[in-house]
């Protein structure tokens, strides 16, 4: 099974809205196929691993083992069912990590094999599978994309200057790392104050991969179209409440500001589907979900070295538990994750 985890990683990036999924065959302990969820709207896990089953080992198929990180699928989406190919294909016994919570699957898969004699495991690893798919499985029980919050903040807790002037605060290996995280999600969100102070592109320049949905919260419209943001390298959402348009790369949304604004753009991403929402700023967009407790995960960089003594005061984190910390140069990674959610 944590063969199926690591080979289900490696769709990271390229399969969303649909979960990581990695499977593996296996015969008398022996591995005979394998395969992960590639690319979304393309074959899923299970059709890649029977598919990489050798000519000289397919008549094993039947009398083998089917390991699997997520409850095969029991609809027609872009692709056919796969628990029925699993039935076709007369796997005798199937292990799985965790059922799946897409109210078209959930269970429904489970049942299907059984229903056709399969014996059925369930529960190996299911935590770290979990965790794998945390984006999918927040996405479709909370009904809300995954939220990251993301800063980078002095030795003394400032994000910015007082000045007009850009603050550069994490170093090289960081910005690397941030590019990264911006390729592994689906949207990534400023505010107005900090597309008109660092007139950002929030595009994924420094890492291999996508670049993510950009949204912006402006409520009066006051971002040029001159900046960045509009540049078509990716496309953007405003949120605003002025108008409802449609541009080419470009989205207009108008909203109620007086009425609970952070739900509607939750709503709205819900409905797109946006799984996953980096918040990259500014200070007071980030703090506004740590108020209001709808964030699952905080990534702070710390520059152990700089200090500006005045500034814009970092966010602070409240019901937080520290997951992760690592050091890059002169900067240190914190995770954290909500105690809450």
């Amino acid at each position: 099974m944590q063969r199926c985890l690591d080979l289900a990683l490696e769709g990271a990036g390229s399969v969303a809205p649909n979960p990581m999924v990695g499977a593996v065959l296996v015969y008398n302990n022996r591995i005979i196929g394998e395969g992960y969820h590639e690319k979304y709207g393309e074959a899923h896990a299970e059709v890649n691993c029977i598919k990489s089953v050798s000519m000289e080992d397919r008549h094993l198929i039947k009398a083998s083992t089917l390991y699997v990180s997520l409850e095969p699928c029991a609809h027609y989406g872009k692709t056919p069912p796969c628990s029925q190919l699993i039935i076709d294909q007369q796997i005798s016994k199937v292990v799985i990590a965790c059922s799946d919570p897409f109210s078209k699957v959930n269970g429904k898969g489970i049942e299907n094999l059984k229903a056709a004699g399969i014996e059925v495991v369930l529960g190996v690893l299911e935590k770290e599978a979990i965790d794998l798919n945390k984006r999918f499985f927040v996405y479709h029980q909370k009904r809300r994309p995954y939220i990251i919050l993301k800063w980078a903040e002095t030795a003394d807790f400032f994000i910015g200057s007082d000045s007009t002037d850009r603050l550069l605060i994490s170093n090289e290996l960081s910005n690397r790392l941030v590019h990264r995280w911006r390729s592994e999600e689906t949207a990534i969100m400023v505010g107005t104050n900090t597309a008109l102070k660092d007139n950002p592109a929030l595009t994924n320049r420094a890492w291999t991969g996508k670049s993510p949905i950009r949204l912006l919260i402006d409520r009066h419209l006051k971002v040029s179209r001159e900046s960045k943001l509009f540049q078509a390298e990716s496309a953007t959402i405003v949120f605003n409440e002025l108008k409802t348009d449609i541009e080419e790369h470009l989205i207009y949304v108008q909203i109620d500001f007086s009425k609970n604004s952070m739900q509607q753009i939750l709503d709205y991403c819900y409905a797109y589907p946006i799984q996953s929402i980096l918040i990259e700023g500014g200070a007071k967009l980030i703090q506004s979900f740590i108020d209001t407790g709808i964030w699952d995960e905080a990534r702070m960089i710390h520059n152990d070295a700089l200090k500006v003594e005045k500034g814009v005061a970092a966010p602070i984190l409240k019901g937080h538990t520290l997951k992760e910390k690592f050091k890059l140069s002169t900067d240190t990674i914190f995770i954290y994750h909500n105690e809450s959610t």
